[in-house]
């Protein structure tokens, strides 16, 4: 990648819009920063690890990031860069992601898009066109609004998540929400906050996973002034902050071990304590927790107490994923469009007959925040047309087009039924025996895949992780039944 005939810009006097660039070829991030700085308020890093690390020293994250794929510690694997993406979306999730990478395969891009990056641009890039890509992003694209603003959908995971909100809306004990990452954790805590006789009262978000662990402590008890390098006043924590209202921890699994016992404190008697300080302090805060992890199986593993665990899943729910939500797939589209195209002052697209069936055939598996990132794609490429099914299928995640193609049902159906008259004729077949076999052989290679993660194992058989559970302590019922 070179930039040696490109003409730097001229400097303007409008606040630079911050931009993080990743990339371990020094030459290459030298490079784009002395294209950039003009008009972006540049910081790199060569790392995953390292920009993380920066990113959680930040008072506010940047408004874009361009990142490499390839990066240390396997730099010609796109692992470290998928991973990237995931993390500065649990950090700054109103940062935009452009992807700059020599590993160019299609395959590669929708992945990158389908975890949450908005671009993905092939090295060697256009000097000139890249500049103007991240103008665009900087004006068109800050910051967007909520994800959802209320629940959208009919479906019956849909109705029974509305019907849990009502049931412990206004009820003081903790409440405790699970879910894949992007199915909007962060939206049903909002409802549950709105919907209480806590709504006029503070509601204060503090994503564990976003802030250094030095810091969460004083972050959420407070400090006093001189209680550690850099208090050069006393200041209240979100608990004291938050004050009646309600207080959203998220990724709490990224919560430290010492940390999580000073919260249980908290949970059982409303008693803590500022950094630095001997009094103790009050709070009435209700607390509500986020994970994507299984916290159980993180108290099994020693990473998460289990006494923490019981107080803060006094009440539990468990979001859907999108691939269980049937036809809301269309209402979001719908929902996201307007909103989108509104905002871009653009005419809708519409989907053909054969995009649409693709629409409600793919698997999402960066779910509400991946498709609302496709319909952002969409409205942009194709304002006022109709997008065919080559079109569409080019921002899916290959990994989320779940079903098989037509020739392998038909080989395999061949393969089967020849199988199955064999057996039939030998006699003594019995249909649920073969039907548990196969089930056990498709969890059995889903847990190892998993490595025994019980909520990824349930992600990669795309059922529920209680529905798992019981399939896997179901007990042979029917075994040598005559019936």
């Amino acid at each position: 990648m070179t930039f040696a005939n490109a003409a730097r810009p001229t400097k303007t006097e409008a606040p630079r819009p911050g931009l993080l660039i990743v990339d371990d070829d020094p030459l290459i991030a030298d490079s784009l920063s002395f294209l950039l700085e003009a008009d972006f308020l540049v910081t790199s890093r060569a790392s995953r690890g390292a920009a993380i690390a920066w990113l959680r020293e930040q008072p506010a994250a940047p408004k874009l990031a361009l990142i490499d794929l390839g990066l240390p510690p396997c730099p010609h694997r796109p692992d470290e860069g998928y991973a990237l993406i995931a993390d500065l979306l649990a950090h700054a999730p109103d940062t935009r992601i452009v992807v700059l990478s020599g590993q160019g395969e299609e395959g590669l891009a929708r992945h990158a898009r389908a975890l949450g990056a908005t671009e993905f641009v092939s090295k060697p890039a256009q000097p000139a066109a890249l500049h103007a890509l991240l103008r665009q992003l900087a004006e068109t694209c800050s910051p967007p609004p909520p994800a959802l603003p209320a629940l959208i959908g009919d479906s019956e995971p849909v109705i029974r998540l509305r019907a849990q909100i009502v049931q412990y809306a206004d009820l003081p004990y903790p409440v405790l929400v699970e879910g894949e990452s992007g199915t909007g954790k962060d939206i049903v805590a909002n409802c549950l906050h709105a919907g209480t006789t806590r709504g006029g009262q503070p509601f204060l978000a503090l994503n564990c996973a976003a802030i250094s662990p030095s810091l969460v402590e004083p972050t959420l008890f407070g400090h006093a002034r001189g209680a550690f390098t850099g208090a050069q006043t006393a200041r209240a924590g979100y608990f004291e902050e938050a004050a009646s209202g309600s207080l959203f921890l998220d990724e709490i699994g990224e919560l430290p071990l010492d940390l999580q016992a000073k919260l249980l404190r908290v949970l059982e008697n409303g008693e803590y304590q500022r950094v630095g300080e001997t009094q103790l302090r009050r709070s009435s805060a209700r607390i509500i927790a986020a994970t994507n992890r299984d916290l159980s199986e993180e108290v099994r593993a020693g990473r998460f107490r289990s006494d923490l665990y019981h107080r803060l899943s006094v009440f539990t729910i468990t979001l859907p994923a999108l691939r269980d939500m049937d036809g809301d797939r269309l209402q979001l589209l719908e929902h996201f469009r307007g909103q989108f195209c509104a905002q871009l002052e653009r005419q809708p697209f519409s989907l053909a007959a054969d995009a649409r069936a693709a629409w409600l055939a793919y698997g999402f598996p960066g779910n509400v925040r991946e498709l609302r990132n496709i319909v952002i794609r969409l409205s942009t490429k194709y304002p006022g047309r109709e997008v065919g099914l080559a079109e569409l299928q080019a921002e899916f995640d290959p990994a989320g087009n779940t079903p098989a193609a037509p020739a392998l049902y038909d080989a395999l159906a061949r393969d089967l039924s020849e199988v199955a008259l064999d057996e039939l004729r030998a006699g003594g077949f019995r249909l649920d025996a073969r039907l548990r076999e196969w089930e056990g052989a498709y969890i059995d290679a889903a847990m190892r895949l998993a490595r025994g993660n019980v909520s990824a194992a349930a992600r990669l058989l795309g059922i529920a992780r209680t529905t798992l559970y019981h399939r896997m302590d179901a007990p042979d019922a029917d075994a040598g039944r005559d019936d």
